[in-house]
């Protein structure tokens, strides 16, 4: 009693009860079953406190048999949150068993990864309806199995409706769900060719109208379906696509909103143009229109590009360095809108196809070269011939960051011979700015300075 007495007069257990069993819901996740179970271990009161609340006791990964009653115990009615790493194997006297007839109706989410075989027992017995079911992740590692696991076609008795998150990797599914009007976020990775059809999946969109994420890597259908239909994802604030065949058989049959931010990372682009991964009518992606800025950036051994603009923002990456393969893609683009225009490290060879991209920009303000390789090609593209209009008229501002092994004295000619053209037929460059290069370089700069209003060059700050 003396004991008790002094407990009651440690300043923390002034604390009420219910505030302080609130304590555990701040800490790490990663350690907070074994921190609960310390908790329990302080004295007899915190023992009965913390045990008597049955949220603490709803993370389950039925590794050990007696902690698994214990749990189910303490949880009494809560919602839980069901772990199951079968990459080592189950066995028909596992708990796992033991809780899934009796837990499926309080499952709030569900994690399971491992082997094609043991998965497809263990998502044989959840067959009964999962009401409260928030989050869902099957994941099948393609290098633990020769084959990817079959999802039954009952799976919660086919009702899915609670689900707000459903992450798939690597296994078969006819994606059977109808009423999903809770989810907001879908990632499939790795669905086996064919286990989903484009048909297929845009009944899964239609039933699921509050999407705002969808990724899909290396899950997007190959065969087209008919003309026509277009489903809306109203919602979407965010879709990222990785493909290593063409998606368009998808992206036709999409309306993305405006203010969306699509991503596609295409590979093997030799074989698949740029365009095939792309809507064939361009009319459907809303956020490709009113793009006010486009940028060229690399990735590794890839190109990417990225328009941007009030409506939104469109990223595409190419398993190729080949830069002249976008600006061929550029050409088909309505650019007339398009202000700036960033190439960061690209590899600028062909003036006709740059030429071709620069063409249509007829509201460009700024152009950009970031270490590009031979930067004479977009300023010999900039320069009007005596049978040719002014490549992007309203050009105001040209921004240069030499490579380092660049001979700036040559490229400097180009731009006052550039400058020179343009500025007779009546668009006198307003500011030519270099990055680095030019302060270690003896070079004469007024005879530029005749062309341009303001000439700007120093190092990198």
């Amino acid at each position: 009693m003396i004991r008790v007495c002094k407990n009651m007069l440690v300043p923390i257990n002034k604390i009420p009860p219910e505030i302080l069993t609130l304590i555990p819901d701040f800490w790490d996740t990663r350690n907070r079953d074994q921190d609960v179970i310390t908790l329990t271990h302080v004295c007899h009161s915190w023992r009965e406190i913390f045990v008597s609340r049955s949220s603490l006791w709803t993370n389950f990964n039925c590794s050990d048999e007696e902690k698994t009653r214990v749990y189910f115990k303490r949880s009494k009615s809560s919602p839980i949150n069901l772990s199951l790493d079968l990459s080592k194997g189950i066995l028909p006297c596992d708990p796992i068993f033991q809780i899934i007839p009796h837990a499926t109706g309080r499952l709030k989410s569900l994690f399971v990864k491992g082997l094609a075989g043991d998965m497809e027992v263990v998502t044989s017995h959840l067959s009964h309806p999962a009401p409260l079911l928030e989050r869902l992740s099957i994941h099948s590692d393609p290098r633990l199995a020769h084959r990817a696991p079959v999802l039954p076609s009952a799976l919660f008795n086919g009702d899915a409706s609670s689900l707000r998150m459903l992450c798939l990797e690597f296994v078969h599914t006819e994606l059977p769900w109808r009423n999903m009007v809770n989810l907001t976020s879908l990632a499939l990775t790795d669905i086996p060719s064919g286990a989903v059809s484009t048909g297929r999946l845009l009944d899964f969109f239609e039933s699921a109208p509050y999407l705002e994420e969808v990724k899909l890597w290396c899950a997007t259908p190959k065969a087209a379906i008919q003309g026509g239909r277009l489903v809306s994802l109203a919602c979407l604030k965010s879709m990222d696509i990785i493909a290593d065949t063409p998606c368009s058989a998808l992206l036709d049959h999409l309306l993305i909103p405006a203010g969306a931010k699509l991503e596609i990372r295409a590979d093997r682009l030799s074989s698949s143009p740029m365009r095939e991964h792309l809507p064939r009518s361009l009319d459907n992606l809303k956020n490709f229109s009113d793009f006010t800025a486009i940028e060229l950036y690399p990735i590794e051994h890839s190109q990417g590009v990225k328009f941007s603009g009030p409506n939104g923002q469109v990223n595409i990456t190419l398993r190729d360095h080949r830069t002249e393969l976008i600006f061929e893609f550029l050409a088909e683009l309505d650019t007339s809108k398009t202000e700036r225009f960033i190439i960061d490290r690209g590899y600028l060879l062909s003036r006709k196809s740059l030429y071709r991209a620069l063409l249509p920009m007829k509201d460009l303000r700024t152009l950009t070269l970031s270490k590009c390789n031979f930067p004479c090609t977009p300023i010999h593209a900039l320069e009007p011939h005596s049978s040719e209009v002014v490549v992007c008229p309203k050009l105001e501002e040209f921004v240069l960051m030499p490579h380092p092994h660049e001979r700036m004295s040559r490229i400097i000619v180009g731009v006052i011979r550039m400058a020179a053209a343009r500025a007779s037929r009546g668009e006198k460059l307003r500011t030519f700015r270099a990055v680095g290069g030019l302060d270690a370089v003896d070079f004469d700069m007024s005879e530029l300075e005749k062309y341009v209003c303001n000439v700007e060059y120093g190092p990198v700050v």
